[in-house]
């Protein structure tokens, strides 16, 4: 993508199912928990760039002792920063307990994270500052063991509104204004709820304080407690907790839109963002890896039993597609395959576009993540050029001379490395010109590749949300070369519509082909219809999230795909550069094909798999049409 978006937060959890000494004698360190952890947050290290943190807990600690370790960071490194912070605990205990160290009982006696329970967050933040304060994992502190709560997750709810005064209904007084603080104490008083409950029970019973403890770590009924907090949520959300006493969940939106994968046996449970960060850490064949179903929780219990329970009832499955596209590792086997695809199934619209003159066109990408949809890309021109020669060899018939064949088989896609990014040294400049220019510059370019007035150049980016990079840097950096004709190619659709599920993309005014549109009515004289959504949004936000509609999506309907792809190219086109410009988007319908089982497309098409998806985008168009910069939920 050339224009930097905020993207998701990523968990890693790690439950240890043996005593530390099974992991001593089998792996040679106790401190296999905590090493595995590190693996899979640095290989999911893509979702979280303003900070980490990490949890551990201890099970069956001594009354007196701490059993709950927690670090955050939000500096430049953060995970480095987290894990040296631990590290060098147990560097300093080597040195002055040489003997000491290589007892895992001693271990879990006198250090922190030596505990069997770990939690993991990456922090890609969306919203508010990236101070330490907004770093996960958030701890909700109590003297009763099985009180204490950790919270870390990927998510964003879009009724915290509604959920603050329900909190408010309860006789709570939240810290903050937030989704995070808003899981995290909604599930903390049914936690309590539930621990009061199962005290009176057994005290009605005539069991002593101290049993009553025990029995309530062994009864504590997660799934209830998940389902009376989680009732009213909407959102996309995976969110992973730990229990003072050593229970453990991580649940799942019903809707399935953000992703979670686990493994476990009889070592060990883990669940993380991404399936390939499992299978790298504990070298896993894709298959050993599960999904957590939509509208369930992964729930491990202290005794080390694991199972899927429902928490709510799982609705049409519209697992993000965007997180395909863009941000999610391409390590993967499945999200490999379907990048590919992307590139491979616009090529027909490229080769209209270059009038099949393929002996004169160059294909190239930008950096990084399109270089997957690069491959599929040139593997449908390869397609398309095997039934070409294929034809001609056929027409040609038994005459054909040794030149003719050696000139047919000579015909293949022209492949070059254009693009390439520089370090963006905009950072350290405040005057507004300095820094454009350095904008310019960002990339820079392979000369020599293309022939000047002849060849077309075609450029495939994973997809494009502002065009603000394309106009002041990469299209001007394109036409030094001296290509004829430039076309930029968006392995995804136009986007349209804000994304309120984990992607800082609420505001519409940020989407190019949203100003397309806009000048698009106001060239055609349909300046009335801006009005009419805008009165339409305004009314709207009065009513029960459940009623609204998404009336923005009439701000589209006048125009094809097409019109407004060649608006923004009008657009994004600077002015002094010779070149012609062409922007190709991926069809939705194409996308579909391509990923198949990932048909959260509402960035594209605004079909909200929520209904607070509706009220987010009606709420955005307001905002735009009322020169409010912020965010809209």
């Amino acid at each position: 993508m050339s224009d930097q978006i905020k993207h998701e937060c990523g968990i890693a959890l790690v439950r240890l199912l043996k005593p530390l000494s099974y992991y001593k004698e089998k792996y040679g360190t106790a401190f296999y928990g905590v090493n595995k952890l590190y693996l899979l947050m640095e290989k999911q290290h893509n979702r979280g760039q303003d900070g980490a943190g990490v949890a551990n807990i201890k099970l069956d600690v001594e009354p007196g002792n701490r059993y709950i370790s927690r670090h955050r960071s939000n500096a430049n490194q953060p995970i480095a920063e987290v894990f040296n912070k631990i590290n060098t605990r147990f560097a300093d205990a080597a040195k002055e307990f040489p003997n000491e160290i290589q007892d895992p009982e001693w271990l879990k006696a006198n250090l922190p994270f030596t505990g069997e329970l770990f939690l993991g967050h990456l922090r890609y933040g969306t919203y508010g500052k990236n101070s330490i304060e907004n770093c996960h994992p958030f701890l909700r502190q109590n003297n009763w063991m099985t009180r204490n709560l950790v919270v870390a997750g990927n998510f964003n709810l879009t009724n915290v509104d509604e959920l603050l005064s329900q909190l408010l209904e309860l006789g709570q007084h939240p810290k903050e204004k937030s989704d995070t603080v808003t899981v995290l104490e909604k599930i903390g008083h049914f936690l309590d709820e539930e621990n009061e409950l199962l005290f009176k029970r057994y005290k009605q019973e005539g069991e002593s304080n101290r049993d009553i403890t025990r029995l309530i770590s062994e009864t504590i009924d997660i799934q209830r407690i998940l389902k009376r907090a989680a009732r009213n949520w909407d959102g996309g959300y995976v969110i992973a907790g730990l229990i003072g006493h050593g229970d453990a969940f991580v649940m799942r939106d019903p809707n399935g839109i953000r992703p979670a994968w686990f493994y476990h046996d009889d070592e060990i449970a883990v669940v993380a963002s991404e399936r390939p960060a499992i299978q790298t850490a504990f070298n896993l064949p894709v298959e050993a890896l599960q999904e957590i179903k939509p509208g369930h929780a992964l729930i491990i219990r202290k005794n080390g039993k694991i199972d899927q329970q429902q928490f709510r009832e799982p609705g049409e499955r519209k697992s993000c597609s965007f997180e395909r596209i863009y941000f999610s590792r391409g390590s993967d086997v499945s999200i490999y395959k379907e990048r590919k695809e992307l590139g491979r199934v616009v090529c027909p619209t490229i080769l209209e576009s270059v009038d099949y003159d393929l002996r004169n066109t160059v294909f190239s990408y930008v950096p990084n993540t399109a270089e997957s949809a690069f491959y599929g890309m040139v593997k449908g021109m390869e397609e398309y050029l095997r039934e070409v020669k294929k034809r001609k060899i056929m027409k040609a018939g038994p005459g054909i001379t040794e030149a003719q064949l050696d000139d047919i088989l000579s015909i293949k896609p022209r492949i070059e490395k254009i693009a390439i990014k520089d370090a963006k040294l905009r950072t350290f400049i405040t005057d507004d010109s300095q820094r454009n220019d350095l904008v310019a510059h960002v990339y820079d370019i392979t000369y020599g590749t293309v022939k000047k007035g002849t060849d077309n150049l075609v450029i495939i980016d994973d997809s494009i949300v502002r065009g603000t990079t394309l106009k002041k840097s990469i299209l001007r950096m394109l036409d030094r070369l001296g290509p004829k004709k430039i076309v930029i190619v968006s392995s995804a659709p136009q986007i349209r519509y804000p994304d309120c599920y984990g992607i800082d993309m609420a505001k519409l005014g940020d989407f190019v082909a949203f100003a397309a549109a806009i000048n698009l009515l106001e060239e055609n004289n349909l300046e009335h219809i801006i009005d009419e959504v805008y009165h339409k949004c305004k009314e709207q936000l009065s009513l029960p999230t459940a009623q609204m509609e998404n009336h923005v999506k009439a701000i589209y309907k006048p125009f094809t795909a097409e019109q407004i792809s060649a608006k923004i190219a009008q657009m994004i086109r600077p002015k002094d550069i010779n070149a012609e410009v062409e922007i190709i988007f991926q069809k939705i319908e194409d996308l579909h094909k391509a990923c198949p089982d990932h048909t959260g497309d509402w960035y594209f098409s605004g079909n909200y798999p929520t209904p607070g998806g509706n009220k987010v985008v009606c709420r955005s168009f307001v905002n735009y049409m009322e020169g409010r910069n912020e965010r809209a939920y």
